[in-house]
């Protein structure tokens, strides 16, 4: 991912996050990888990524499950919406 001085980076990671969940990189139902595993992945601290992961939640394309992780939502509604 090449990151844009222009905007705030975890503004670039949700747009990225949303892009990988729309195009189904990241299919409905899927466990995303954890925060450690993206910060490392895209080169940015873990804070940033849990912020823009946080953003997905908030924007219902995520769930968070405890002891189990953070997956996908399987509402495809709510995937055709991000993905317009």
């Amino acid at each position: 991912m090449d990151v844009d001085d222009a905007r705030p980076i975890w503004v670039q990671l949700v747009a990225e996050f949303r892009r990988r969940i729309s195009t189904g990189e990241w299919a409905p139902g899927t466990r995303i990888p954890s925060v450690r595993e993206l910060a490392l992945e895209v080169g940015v601290n873990p804070n940033t990524v849990q912020r823009a992961l946080g953003e997905l939640d908030r924007a219902g394309l995520t769930l968070t499950e405890r002891t189990a992780g953070r997956f996908v939502t399987q509402d495809r509604s709510t995937i055709d919406t991000a993905r317009e």
